[in-house]
């Protein structure tokens, strides 16, 4: 398994499943992006890595697009 990892930062609400029926969105600040397999990606964040949810590629593409994800390296 390949995985690239590249670190970010949340600037604007990128959403993500909490449970069946609710979203919430990823928290503002640093994060860490990882490229699992080419369909998803792996958003990390919190004080110690704590947190993370998978996303479609295309979620995540959105995001950048919008300018709510921008990557640092």
């Amino acid at each position: 398994m390949n995985i690239t990892s590249h670190c970010a930062r949340i600037i604007g609400p990128v959403p993500y499943p909490a449970d069946a029926e609710l979203k919430q969105n990823i928290p503002i600040g640093p994060c860490l992006v990882e490229s699992i397999d080419g369909r998803l990606i792996n958003i990390v964040w919190g004080t110690h890595g704590q947190n993370s949810v998978a996303l479609p590629v295309e979620e995540i593409a959105a995001a950048h697009n919008h300018g709510n994800l921008v990557l640092l390296d």
